[in-house]
């Protein structure tokens, strides 16, 4: 069997203000067989599922821009050529910021606004296997703003896959953190790739590996990761050795009952505090089941466009450019964070949003003495959220974000890549 050489990126999850796709590690190489290009998307997809993407109460578009921005070729386009066209858009408005970033190395790249300000493009051709960040702002005519954000990746030598591992080396998560590895071509022999990855805990737990679908492999123990570990990621690969480790924290899960409309959070085996929600409404229930904190946003854009929830006159259903203490809980969309706009009696009262969570909050989110800003404060990527009592029927599935949990550990064992 012939083999070539492949990269894999360590993926750092963002903990910025803006909802701009995680920051990426080191290279390191990796050996395996390639196949056709992807773009991963989560079981149950961004738009498939009202739940998603959706802030916790039902409000009114508040001093929204007019003007949109695109990023061509979008957010998560794989296998981009070097040469292909990228390029940043803005009707109804101008652009006023445009970087585009590698993220492995943080170099800027150089690139053009136009004479007019609606256009903006990369002054030469890009790297190869090199993922990039492309971070746009624009205002329109009343000087109101708005960003978008999309990570790119450009096109390997033939035969090549490009892989980004989570979590980042010497990082500390919580206990429901996976091992993570998304590659950027369906992997064909996979057993031939997982073999030269190892994952380890320091707490002897049995770590097995379970590929959620072609493009992305996944390690985790039967249960949560024992608090103060250390778990180790090897990769052997054909003389050149590379190591990641990281850290559990300490064991902190939040359980969410819709019917109660209350969260528990639960730490080390004891309940430290009860915060009053509001889950989704009857319309759009939040999804049940185990999801885990993939990313903190202090704030982040909310655009109901994003799942395809408009009014009559085809506006989106909500647009709120400052959702505070936002924590993403699934990749089709679902976010535990704070809600300024909804009334004190909503919370722990009635279920409200589009399948969110909401936590009382202030516009801003500047008061740490709020709901959401404790919860955000005192939570770490990787801990538990588990929704309880929710009217959603929907199975959740273990690929959309963090979810590995809800997969039974027998059918989880039964992908063993260590066989």
């Amino acid at each position: 069997m012939a083999w070539e050489k492949r990269l894999i990126t360590a993926r750092k999850r963002s903990t910025g203000l803006a909802a701009a796709a995680g920051a990426l590690g080191g290279v390191l190489a990796l050996t395996a067989l390639g196949g056709t290009s992807h773009a991963a998307t989560g079981g149950n997809e961004a738009g498939s599922h009202p739940a998603a993407q959706a802030p916790a109460a039902q409000a009114p578009a508040q001093d929204a821009s007019d003007a949109r921005v695109k990023i061509t070729p979008g957010q998560a386009a794989y296998n981009i050529g070097i040469n292909a066209p990228v390029e940043v858009t803005v009707s109804d408005g101008k652009l006023t910021k445009v970087t585009m970033t590698a993220v492995a190395t943080g170099t800027e790249v150089p690139g053009t606004l136009s004479a007019d300000g609606t256009s903006w493009k990369p002054n030469g051709p890009l790297e190869r296997a090199t993922r990039y960040q492309i971070a746009a702002e624009a205002e329109d005519a009343q000087a109101r703003p708005v960003t978008q954000n999309a990570t790119i990746t450009t096109a390997s030598p033939a035969n090549d896959f490009i892989g980004h591992l989570s979590p980042e080396d010497g990082s500390t998560v919580g206990v429901g953190m996976p091992v993570r590895i998304d590659f950027d071509k369906a992997i064909g022999d996979k057993a031939a790739v997982a073999s030269e990855i190892h994952v380890s805990s320091s707490s002897g737990q049995k770590v097995v590996g379970h590929w959620l679908n072609d493009h992305r492999l996944d390690f985790r123990p039967e249960n949560y990761w024992k608090p103060g570990s250390t778990v180790t990621v090897k990769l052997d690969l054909h003389g050149t050795q590379k190591t990641v480790t990281f850290k559990i924290g300490r064991s902190q899960i939040s359980t969410v009952d819709a019917a109660t409309k209350q969260m528990t959070v639960v730490r080390d085996g004891k309940t430290i505090k009860t915060i009053p929600i509001s889950s989704g409404s009857p319309e759009h229930p939040t999804y049940n089941g185990q999801m885990v904190i993939s990313e903190k946003f202090r704030q982040v854009h909310m655009n109901a466009a994003t799942v395809d929830l408009k009014e009559k006159d085809g506006k989106p259903s909500y647009d709120i450019k400052a959702v505070p203490h936002a924590m993403r809980l699934t990749d089709s969309g679902t976010f535990i964070h704070g809600n300024y706009w909804g009334a004190d009696s909503v919370f722990g009262k009635v279920n409200t949003s589009h399948g969110c969570v909401g936590l009382k909050d202030v516009r801003g989110g500047g008061d740490h003495n709020q709901p959401a800003a404790w919860f955000f404060d005192n939570s770490l990527t990787g801990d538990v959220v588990t929704v309880k009592n929710s009217q959603d029927t929907t199975a959740l599935a273990p690929d959309n974000g963090l979810s590995d949990w809800n997969m039974p550990w027998s059918q989880w064992t039964a992908g063993d890549t260590t066989r």
